[in-house]
């Protein structure tokens, strides 16, 4: 799945690996859309299941066969994903699958920064890392595709939810391993990932979060954000600043999917 990509990786593959089918978007189309068309390329090929990955990252060489075995052995189970390290090769946990916190409106992937001594066992999460989850296609006949409201960012965190929600399990497999080379810390990332991590976080929240806690994850989601803003202003740091703001005024007014990044990057 090429997702418009500019840098000459569609001819680099296709010369050194001729076998190697490639569906190609013009633009970037976002995670989410992106991924929807390869999806909708992998079943129409007759696939009993999907595996999405992200170009960052490294597979040990049973990740594939381990989660599908998971779901030959579990038919209830509709979106499995491994072990996920970080890219230095020292076992330093990146996931161990997903939990949410839905009183405090936040999504963490459990273990990260542990290293890994065998205390996360297989069991059921409440979502996967979007860098590798493998989905049957009977899960994803039932709820669809990826949202593209999202664009990037908790897209996947809300598939699994819809997953969930319609009877099947979302299912964390330790056998199964990959390296992610993404940054586990969150004061690293740049204003753009911050903008959609800040604005879907309301979308997700507003969709998911049980009635009953509904309200207080929207204000602590409300009172982070301000929180955030002030905290990157104060550190010089403009177009974090920005980008927050953009995000909270989209999340109020209802503005989903891509959104140009000119809104906070115009005087960097």
């Amino acid at each position: 799945m090429d997702n418009g990509s500019t840098d000459g990786t569609v001819l680099t593959i296709t010369e050194k690996f001729p076998q190697v089918q490639i569906v190609q978007n013009h633009e970037n189309l976002g995670y989410a859309k992106g991924n929807n068309k390869g999806i909708d390329y992998a079943l129409d090929a007759k696939s009993e299941a999907v595996f999405l990955v992200n170009n960052d990252t490294r597979l040990q060489e049973t990740c594939i066969s381990n989660l599908m075995k998971t779901i030959h052995e579990n038919p209830k189970i509709g979106i499995v994903g491994p072990m996920v390290y970080t890219w230095e090769g020292n076992k330093t946990i990146s996931s161990a699958g997903g939990l949410v916190d839905w009183r405090m409106a936040h999504a963490v992937n459990v273990g990260m920064g542990e290293r890994d001594e065998g205390q996360y066992p297989g069991r059921c999460v409440d979502f996967i890392n979007g860098c590798g989850m493998l989905v049957t296609r009977e899960a994803i006949e039932r709820v669809d595709r990826l949202d593209p409201k999202f664009f990037m960012y908790w897209e996947e965190t809300d598939w699994c939810q819809r997953v969930k929600k319609s009877g099947f399990k979302v299912y964390f497999e330790p056998s199964a391993v990959m390296e992610h080379k993404a940054s586990i810390l969150s004061t690293e990332l740049g204003p753009t990932t911050l903008y959609y991590m800040t604005r879907n976080r309301f979308l997700f929240f507003y969709r998911h979060a049980p009635a009953s806690m509904k309200s207080i994850a929207l204000a602590r989601a409300v009172k982070g954000t301000l929180r955030g803003i002030g905290e990157n202003r104060k550190a010089g740091k403009t177009a974090h600043a920005k980008a927050m703001q953009s995000a909270l005024l989209h999340a109020i007014t209802g503005r989903w999917g891509y959104t140009n990044p000119k809104n906070w990057l115009a005087n960097e």
